[in-house]
């Protein structure tokens, strides 16, 4: 969904815009503050911040943010943003953290990041859809190639093809998924 489409539903139905963006991102804005809140706040904080989250996008929405870009990107930014706010607020009352437990909580420091995990899943999901709109024998060259590891002679033999005609093929199709990649903003 593009910040454009955005506009136009809120300006069409706010019920319907904020029914669709919760449907649509709920688990992804849960996913940001939960990695962020999960040592520190309850369930209900984290939803509390969820709704913060949601609640902060509408309130963009009123001030037509009319563009063509992907609207994920600002989500996940206002969920960041809005985690750690919380974090800050949750940890300053309940005085969890002393500057001196600093050096203890390196331990609870993951490197797995969920809202970049869900970033690739999400890329991943596009990627092969695209591949897949290819149809055959483009998409399970594709596959083949690039997913299973295998040479132009493997694929040439499964598909009663020469392995010259495989590397055409591989070749035109990478073009067509550069062009349909790129008609959604994603580049390679």
């Amino acid at each position: 969904m593009t910040s454009r489409e955005l506009t136009d539903m809120m300006k069409s139905s706010p019920v319907a815009c904020h029914k669709v963006l919760v449907k649509e991102y709920g688990r992804y804005v849960y996913a940001i503050v939960y990695n962020k809140l999960r040592g520190c706040g309850t369930n209900e904080d984290i939803e509390e911040c969820v709704s913060d989250v949601f609640a902060d996008l509408f309130m963009k929405c009123e001030f037509d943010i009319s563009s063509d870009s992907d609207i994920r990107y600002l989500i996940g930014t206002i969920a960041k943003r809005k985690a750690i706010d919380s974090f800050r607020s949750l940890t300053a009352r309940a005085g969890h953290f002393a500057e001196s437990d600093e050096d203890e909580m390196m331990e609870f420091v993951s490197d797995f990041s969920v809202d970049e995990h869900v970033d690739r899943s999400e890329l991943r999901r596009v990627l092969l859809n695209k591949i897949d709109e290819l149809g055959d024998p483009d998409s399970t060259i594709l596959i083949q190639k690039f997913y299973y590891n295998r040479n132009s002679k493997e694929i040439a033999h499964d598909l009663s093809m020469s392995a010259v005609a495989v590397r055409q093929r591989c070749s035109r199709a990478m073009d067509k998924l550069r062009a349909k990649l790129l008609e959604i903003g994603i580049t390679l």
